[in-house]
């Protein structure tokens, strides 16, 4: 039966996959790019759009958190497809809504929605893929997915350039809908398919909480990729803020670092999944990237008097060392069992994104006693010890047979 064969790299549900992720990516960091033009039609200056900006991303990260739980679960109960095809809808829907906004209320709300939505498209496709795709290929399909996906930042950048703020909300919507007609062709886990004749609890979100073991490895999970959106939210997302303080007398657009940064995200990704393979270990492979990025977020906190293109620059290195979200999430999928996986998958990484949340708050509170610069500088040390310490204690999951339950 087909649901039972091992598929190919480049076979159709690894491409499908591959491009929701890339859709995923344009309507998830799209704000990043018009926060300030959006916010000035409102009225708002470019000052106050940093503080009000920050605001509406947490409520964005905020729906992904919920809506990884919802996706997960949904996702181990009634199967991958079905959170595929729910998840693309929601954050079309509402990113079309989101062009009609006309105030900050609107706005959060629009963003809380589309972040739910949004939090279904990675996990469910990693997950299905990595059932789907022989163990001894894995890590080279999970980072074509992420690869390819990641290049939708880019796409979103030059759209942000092109469109006025609300058309780039509709096409984002657009190709969301498009893409469910490719989505027909894609058929279910076989694994799941096998599984879930199984008596056992599918899809129990609390599991993850009612046994020391799995539980370690859940938030083992989710500090593994805390650094990554310290460095999109608060690094990146800021540039232009941080670059006045170090005395950067040129203007920085936080837009064109980004895409800079997501060009070396991009490579990285789809590196990662292939240096892991080779070195036939997934933390030999993070052990070189966390390097580069603390390197690279070294260099940031060091650029006083510099120049916009240094900026750029120091950015791209540490893109490039965060450029492990493939292998990040492929772990969270080998760590847990079939009736389990999905929720995993797709829970870990939204609650890294909603940490945002967390970090920002901690970022925020710190300067009422310290300056801008030691604040992002304090909060960093904080979320990468956190991450070194998880990839310190994980344990390695490469060539892991995935044909297990969690009882």
């Amino acid at each position: 039966m087909k649901q039972n064969q091992n598929i190919g790299i480049f076979s159709i549900p690894v491409l499908v996959a591959a491009l929701g992720y890339f859709v995923d990516i344009y309507d998830l960091l799209l704000f990043s790019f018009i926060r300030i033009a959006s916010l000035k039609s409102f009225g708002f200056t470019h000052d106050q759009s940093a503080h009000i900006g920050l605001s509406i991303i947490s409520y964005q990260m905020a729906g992904l958190m919920i809506g990884g739980i919802l996706w997960g679960v949904l996702g181990d109960k009634k199967g991958r497809m079905s959170v595929l095809f729910g998840s693309i809808i929601m954050y079309s829907l509402a990113n079309i809504a989101n062009g009609f906004v006309h105030d900050v209320t609107q706005y959060s709300v629009c963003r809380f929605i589309a972040g739910i939505g949004l939090a279904g498209e990675l996990g469910a496709g990693i997950t299905l893929v990595c059932e789907l795709i022989p163990k001894e290929k894995r890590g080279f399909a999970t980072s074509f997915i992420a690869g390819v996906g990641l290049t939708g930042a880019i796409l979103a950048y030059f759209i942000s350039k092109e469109f006025d703020w609300r058309i780039c909300y509709f096409i984002g919507g657009g190709l969301g809908l498009l893409l469910l007609y490719l989505r027909v062709s894609v058929f279910e886990s076989g694994m799941f398919e096998m599984e879930k004749k199984e008596k056992i609890q599918h899809g129990n979100f609390f599991m993850f909480f009612n046994n020391y073991d799995r539980f370690k490895r859940y938030m083992l999970g989710i500090m593994l990729g805390l650094p990554i959106w310290y460095v999109l939210g608060i690094l990146v997302q800021l540039s232009d803020k941080f670059g006045k303080q170090f005395g950067i007398k040129e203007e920085i657009a936080p837009g064109k670092v980004m895409v800079f940064m997501y060009v070396a995200i991009s490579i990285a990704d789809f590196l990662s999944g292939i240096l892991s393979q080779l070195l036939k270990s997934r933390k030999k492979a993070l052990y070189v990237y966390y390097l580069i990025m603390i390197t690279g977020v070294v260099l940031y906190f060091f650029q006083y008097n510099g120049s916009a293109n240094g900026m750029i620059i120091i950015c791209m290195i540490i893109g490039f060392g965060t450029g492990f979200w493939a292998l990040f999430v492929t772990i969270a999928a080998e760590q847990f069992g079939t009736n389990l996986r999905a929720t995993a998958t797709t829970t870990t990484p939204n609650m890294v994104r909603g940490s945002l949340v967390v970090i920002a708050f901690l970022f925020e509170h710190l300067q009422r006693h310290t300056s801008f610069i030691m604040s992002g500088a304090i909060t960093g040390a904080v979320v990468m010890s956190l991450g070194c310490f998880a990839l310190v204690v994980l344990k390695e999951t490469y060539g892991k047979d995935l044909n297990f339950l969690e009882h």
